[in-house]
């Protein structure tokens, strides 16, 4: 058996998340508009009759000065360095830049495998395939290229077979009925924050972080005390809304979709508050994105 771990890595809003919970047919990660919601290497594990696949999702690789994009630029390469194997993932509707460059040269030396996937092929409009095909027969010619939608589900499993061959063989490092190694804790966090970002316009989404404060089974039920926690005092009234309104509608989206994961109930109260600066918090920093 195959078995083996599979850094997702490209700028942001690539289709990461979206190619690995469409190829789990799973919400593992956060899906959003808005760039760089993905913060943590996120695992999601694929499994076979033959092999398992243990992809770890990455944040959006995007050079900057700033301390916060300094730290997800770190989790991306932690998640390069841990892996077997790489799978890039490129949007064809963007053209090559210079953040395609820089993600090439983290990659170039490498004694592991890379594969490279076109995405968002069914957006034929505004497409740059042909452009991206000549950027990597040039910069990077031995890495194979494919054609996949991750939205649409094209070419997920061509792709995911290509790559199998390639891992260690061994045992199942998970069961097999398992999809992802994420605690409770983090994945009801996750799942609110990605709410709480889809209600939220601008600047807002990436200035908030959300973690549990408290987690208690009372018979078939867990009680979840959970904190969203912004940069600033005048954020709050945003968050919450006219009377509260908004911290509602967070609220009821994320245990809808709660109830689709957790075989018990699960209560939320959700907290709002104030972490000043926290982007520019070293500690902070070092505690959210270890």
């Amino acid at each position: 058996m195959h078995v083996g771990f599979v850094a997702l890595i490209g700028r942001p809003s690539t289709g990461k998340s979206t190619f690995l919970n469409t190829l789990l047919q799973q919400s593992v990660a956060i899906v959003s508009a808005t760039p760089q919601s993905t913060r943590q290497r996120i695992r999601g594990i694929y499994n076979s009759e033959h092999a398992q696949i243990i992809f770890t999702d990455t944040p959006g690789i995007h050079y900057s000065d700033k301390r916060f994009n300094k730290h997800l630029l770190n989790q991306a390469k932690l998640g390069i360095e841990e892996a077997d194997a790489i799978l890039y993932l490129v949007d064809v509707t963007r053209k090559p830049g210079e953040e395609e460059t820089f993600i090439i040269s983290l990659l170039q030396d490498l004694s592991k495998p890379v594969w490279i996937a076109l995405n968002k092929i069914d957006k034929r409009k505004s497409s740059f395939t042909a452009e991206y095909i000549l950027f990597f027969n040039q910069l990077f010619p031995n890495a194979p290229l494919y054609k996949i939608s991750s939205k649409e589900n094209i070419g997920l499993a061509e792709l995911t077979s290509s790559i199998i061959p390639s891992l260690p063989i061994g045992p199942r490092l998970y069961p097999s009925d398992m999809y992802t190694d994420q605690e409770p804790s983090l994945r009801i966090a996750e799942i609110i924050r990605k709410y709480a970002i889809q209600s939220l316009k601008e600047e807002i989404p990436h200035a908030l972080y959300v973690y549990a404060e408290d987690l208690e089974m009372k018979g078939s039920r867990l009680w979840a005390r959970i904190a969203i926690v912004v940069e600033r005092e005048t954020q709050k009234p945003i968050i919450i809304g006219k009377g509260g309104s908004n911290l509602q509608k967070i609220r009821i989206q994320s245990l809808k979709e709660l109830s689709t994961i957790f075989p018990y109930k699960i209560e939320l109260n959700l907290r709002v508050k104030v972490d000043k600066d926290w982007r520019t918090n070293e500690h902070r920093l070092s505690q959210l994105l270890p």
